[in-house]
């Protein structure tokens, strides 16, 4: 009876044991099979690798939330990258950080997380950037954009800082075409598709503007510090009242978040007061 009893506690410890086992290999697995898989079209640019566009008809329903933050309406995964993002505001400092993945905003549909407001006229907006992780994908984006919806492919004016240095006035002219932009390499030694004149490597933007005044939309920068100054040519396109303001961010990795900070932003329902 004895040998008995010991044999059934010594079965009844190794079922435990082997129920373990099996419990954290699950969970391994599990674990494996969360992690989010992206297409090699959205994988970045790099020696080997060339970032090339969504196949013609992919899409992919944005996210929304319609709760307020600071001074938005609301916010949007736009896109819905493959790991979600997240917002939140400072009132004490007026920050707002940003964190998203996202393949990028750019071709013919954008992944990034965006905090906006509903808006129709004239508007200004602008906002300092910092990025915390000074080793993050060069060509992420802090953006400003003025859209005419949340869809992925939307029509869309942008003014974006890349985390290089350079900065770029774009636009998708309508819905579902590739972006097409003026870019301006002002800052930063290099970036995928080639390094920037040394020359041209003296400041970084640290607040970037956009001005909407009818159908024309500019580009405004501070580069030193100095007051915000118009810089290059005005794009032009047509919005439809309502259209959607705001700021955001891409860490144009498909499956890695990043951050952004935004601070001291401007948003005027009115031309001129970009500052």
């Amino acid at each position: 009876m004895r040998r008995f009893a010991v044999r059934l506690v010594s079965i009844l410890v190794l079922s435990a044991a082997s129920g373990v086992c099996c419990t954290r290999a699950q969970t391994a697995a599990s674990a494996s099979a969360q992690v989010p898989q992206a297409p090699d079209w959205a994988q970045p640019g790099s020696a080997t690798h060339a970032q090339v566009a969504p196949p013609p008809d992919f899409h992919r329903p944005s996210t929304n939330f319609d709760t307020p933050i600071g001074i938005f309406d609301g916010q949007s995964d736009i896109g819905s990258a493959l790991v979600a993002g997240s917002a939140s505001y400072d009132a004490a400092t007026g920050e707002y950080t940003i964190n998203s993945a996202g393949y990028n905003i750019w071709y013919t549909r954008d992944e990034f997380r965006y905090l906006w407001k509903k808006m129709s006229g004239d508007v200004s907006l602008a906002a300092d950037i910092a990025f915390p992780d000074a080793k993050g994908y060069g060509d992420r984006k802090a953006v400003l954009v003025i859209r005419q919806s949340l869809d992925d492919d939307a029509k869309e004016a942008i003014v974006a800082l890349h985390g290089l240095g350079m900065i770029h006035l774009a636009q998708r002219p309508e819905k579902d075409v590739r972006v097409k932009d003026m870019e301006y390499r002002i800052g930063g030694r290099g970036r995928p598709g080639g390094a920037s004149p040394d020359s041209l490597v003296t400041v970084m933007a640290k607040r970037i503007g956009i001005e909407k005044r009818g159908d024309s939309f500019a580009l405004f920068v501070s580069l030193e510090g100095e007051p915000m100054h118009q810089f290059g040519p005005p794009i032009q396109l047509h919005m439809d009242a309502p259209f959607y303001v705001g700021i955001g961010f891409c860490s144009h990795l498909p499956t890695t978040v990043d951050t952004a900070v935004l601070s001291n932003v401007v948003l005027e329902n009115a031309a001129g007061k970009v500052h």
